[in-house]
């Protein structure tokens, strides 16, 4: 890991990313990291957004617009590189719930979302994040994430 103070470089790429999230196509919605301050519990991840996405095809076709659900996803994503980092590698962070979820400009094909994540509070079993997704420095959808901590185990298919 790489820490960065500055929004220029990678402080993660998609191949680190894949080693720590557990999401793949059509749900890895993070494209890398370019900011990670351990000290102020703060992250900054990549989204570009092209006209090749899944959700283009049935979500206002005519007028693409990224679906509200998918940012916030994005936001958990980020959220969970970030908690991944403050030293809980072997746990993974599901969605408990989201609070105060609001979307102010619509996300098209073209544009780039900077995800920002800043924890509110990490415990040994679940915490919150502060997310804020913006598209040329202007908000476009922020939300308070709660989520409950796992270990990986936990999560295995059982057998029959």
């Amino acid at each position: 890991m790489r820490e960065s103070n500055s929004q220029l470089s990678t402080v993660f790429d998609i191949q680190e990313i894949l080693k720590i999230l557990p999401h793949r196509y059509p749900f890895l919605l993070v494209d890398r990291v370019i900011h990670l301050d351990l000290n102020e519990n703060l992250i900054i991840g990549l989204k570009n957004v092209t006209m090749n996405e899944f959700f283009f095809q049935g979500h206002f076709p005519e007028v693409p617009i990224m679906p509200g659900v998918l940012l916030l996803e994005a936001l958990a994503q980020v959220g969970g590189i970030l908690i991944h980092q403050k030293g809980f590698a072997h746990k993974i962070a599901l969605l408990l719930n989201v609070n105060n979820a609001k979307f102010r400009k619509p996300v098209k094909p073209g544009d780039q979302i900077h995800l920002q994540a800043k924890a509110l509070h990490l415990g040994s079993r679940a915490g919150k994040v502060q997310g804020t997704a913006l598209v040329d420095g202007q908000v476009v959808a922020e939300a308070e994430i709660g989520f409950v901590l796992m270990e990986k185990g936990q999560l295995s298919p059982k057998s029959p």
